[in-house]
Order: structure tokens, then C-alpha cells, then sequence
């Protein structure tokens, strides 16, 4: 499902100058204020200022709405998995690819992906969406497992510890960064490859 797809059929038509896009954006945005589950969706009319009919129009329930909230986060870095950058080469290679795609999803996505690390699984909808977390989790573990096998990761620290360290750092990085600052994105990335990968490189023995 997309956000413009919409559980599996057709996207509804929008009205003018209301579209799902730009009803996502304000949804997240009183999410992310409020809190998914103190958020009406007379509020929600209320802040875009139109009706609930005019939401409906676009979706079934606020579920629908944090459904495809939430898919746009995920969909967008599991297309990253996809990428050329992250399915040829050697496995750090592609471990880094991953990282810096992922850090420019979060700036692109910020609002989007900082409400898919807050859930608490409290619905069906929650949980999907941690059990996908779980799986891009894991992607990430078997690249640092390749890269181990390979020769070019620290074999002292358990891959899933270093899969969890590294994209934690990643994803710490919803509470602090703004997407208006100076720091652009591939400086962002630039910085986190340059202080993460250096603890990942294997030891150099003693001579």
C-alpha cells in the first residue's frame, strides 16, 4: 500500500486543493503535537479548515490515515535496500550506502519517520509497522554479518549489537536535527559515516 494507492485499490479522486499528500503532512505534523491517539479528526479538519467529509473523501478513518503515514517511512527506506549502491559490491560498501540512504530519508521524511520510531505497537496498524522495522533491522544485521565474513568489520562486537548501535545513532537523529539548518543532509551523512565506520573497521594488530 502507497499513499497514493490507499489499501490496496484506486486512489480516491481529491478535491481541489486538498490532496492526500498535503493531508498526511498536517495529520503527522498533530500526531507528532498530540499525539496519535489524543488527535480527533475534528482537530484535524479544524487545522486544515475544511469538514470531515472532505477528509473522508481522501481516507476511511484516522487508522487509514497513520497506516499510509507510516508505509511512507518504510517504504521509503526499504527502497534504499533496493538500490544499486546497497545490492553490488562488497558488504561494507553496501552497509554504507544503506546508512547514508537512510539518513537523507530521514531528513526528506523527518515528521514521517520520527512518528514510525515512537509507536508503541498499541494497534494492528503499530504492529505491522514494527514487525517491518524488525525486518529492515535485520537486512541491516546481514549486511554487517557479510561484512564480518569478509574481513572488513571488527569481529569482537556482535553484528545485531553493531546493527543496533549504528542505527540508533541514525535514528537519534529525529530529536535533534532540523531540516532548515545549515548542516545539509550529506554533510549529516558525511559526519555519522565518518565517527560510526571508523569503530566498525576491524583493530590493526600489534606489532
Amino acid at each position: 500500500m502507497s499513499a497514493s494507492g490507499g489499501l490496496g485499490e484506486p486512489a480516491r479522486r481529491g478535491r481541489p486543493g486538498h490532496s492526500l499528500d498535503s493531508l498526511l503532512t498536517v495529520a503527522v505534523a498533530l500526531f507528532d503535537e498530540r499525539g496519535y491517539e489524543a488527535t480527533s479528526m475534528e482537530e484535524l479538519a479544524g487545522r486544515l479548515g475544511v469538514t470531515k467529509s472532505a477528509i473522508y473523501h481522501h481516507v476511511r478513518s484516522k487508522v487509514e490515515l497513520l497506516r499510509l503515514a507510516l508505509d511512507r517511512a518504510l517504504d521509503a527506506l526499504f527502497a534504499v535496500t533496493e538500490e544499486a549502491g546497497a545490492t553490488t559490491g562488497p558488504a561494507i560498501d553496501r552497509l554504507e550506502h544503506v546508512v547514508r540512504r537512510s539518513v537523507r530519508v530521514l531528513a526528506d521524511e523527518l515528521p514521517f519517520v520520527r512518528l514510525l520510531l515512537r509507536l508503541r505497537g498499541n494497534s494492528e496498524v503499530e504492529r505491522a509497522a514494527l514487525q517491518r522495522r524488525r525486518d529492515f533491522d535485520r537486512l541491516v544485521t546481514g549486511l554487517v554479518r557479510e561484512a564480518l565474513a569478509q574481513g572488513d568489520v571488527r569481529p569482537d562486537v556482535d553484528p545485531a549489537v553493531t546493527s543496533r548501535l549504528l542505527f540508533g545513532t541514525v535514528n537519534s537523529l529525529v530529536e535533534w536535527y532540523r531540516p532548515d539548518g545549515d548542516l545539509t543532509p550529506g554533510a549529516l551523512a558525511d559526519a555519522l559515516v565518518a565517527t560510526t565506520f571508523s569503530g566498525l573497521r576491524p583493530v590493526p594488530a600489534e606489532r
